[in-house]
């Protein structure tokens, strides 16, 4: 449940960021200096989105449910850690589309990291506090040491190389088990693609140029290993406690494929820069190599 609000903010906060950073060419580009009206702009659109989005999340997702008293629970065995890997992915992006902003009204790098990559650790933090608010829920200490991770990976990429040279990213195909419980899983593609953690695969992709620079290596050319899992209809309990009939058994994949940096693609169109950067956080689908434990490799001439 706590990666799809996640999933939910990635998807407000890219919006957010196509909203404004729109307009003709000359508006896109970044500042070179600090641009006042442009800072200011950036903070209230922030502040205005995550109250909104906060609001909102408080409204779907917990006024059915009681409050209680804050409280934290223990959910890191759940889902195969999916959801863990889902708060690292989303803090990341969440930081790095708020750095981006701030780096096009022209503030300090400094300022960039502290107040910009910041915002996706400050904001799904509030969304713990809501959470330990919740009786249904609870703050999780797990949920929060991965958006912390996730945090933690932008910024230091930026110390150590000025650059971002690992980065996050997201896969979907749907998959047989959301049927069985589509209340909880999904009933609609749409809805799948935040409930299905069986269909979820994250990635980290590796652009290699940037780490064999004197190579002959194509500069959009990524390797991404990834992380995904199977045959779960709950978090924790067993499959057979909800269809005895159905012989599932949960699993989990590694992959190992090849993905494109968007981000690495030469343009002087300032469009097509932030049109690459928002899209950055989905992988794309390419020949992948897959390790299923228990059931050993098999090869998937394009894997979604």
């Amino acid at each position: 449940m706590k990666l799809k609000k996640s999933l939910f903010l990635i998807f407000v906060f890219t919006i957010s960021n196509c909203i404004a950073q729109s307009g003709i060419n000359s508006f896109l580009k970044p500042s070179d200096t600090l641009n006042f009206k442009r800072k200011n702009a950036v903070f209230i659109a922030e502040s205005v989105v995550s109250v909104s989005a906060l609001i909102g999340l408080h409204q779907l997702w917990y006024a059915d449910y009681p409050q209680s008293k804050f409280h934290f629970t223990n959910d890191n065995k759940e889902w195969l850690q999916m959801d863990k890997i889902g708060h690292l992915y989303s803090s990341y992006h969440l930081g790095r589309l708020g750095s981006e902003m701030l780096q096009w009204s022209g503030v300090s790098r400094k300022q960039q990291l502290v107040y910009g990559a910041g915002l996706g650790f400050a904001f799904l933090t509030a969304v713990e506090v809501l959470d330990g608010f919740s009786s249904e829920w609870g703050a999780s200490s797990g949920d929060i040491i991965a958006n912390a991770s996730g945090t933690a990976l932008y910024v230091s990429q930026q110390l150590l190389w000025k650059e971002q040279r690992i980065t996050p990213k997201f896969s979907f195909h749907t998959t047989r088990f959301a049927k069985y419980r589509p209340k909880v899983l999904g009933s609609s593609f749409s809805e799948q693609i935040l409930k299905d953690y069986n269909g979820q695969t994250y990635w980290l992709s590796a652009n290699l140029k940037s780490f064999f620079k004197d190579s002959k290596i194509p500069k959009i050319l990524n390797l991404a290993v990834g992380y995904g899992a199977d045959g779960m209809l709950s978090g924790t309990a067993e499959n057979s406690s909800f269809f005895p009939e159905q012989n599932f058994s949960k699993s989990r994949q590694f992959y190992l494929s090849f993905d494109i940096d968007l981000t690495k693609i030469e343009t002087k169109s300032h469009f097509w820069k932030t049109f690459f950067s928002v899209f950055s956080v989905l992988k794309i689908p390419a020949p992948t190599l897959e390790y299923t434990v228990n059931e050993g490799f098999r090869a998937h001439v394009l894997y979604f």
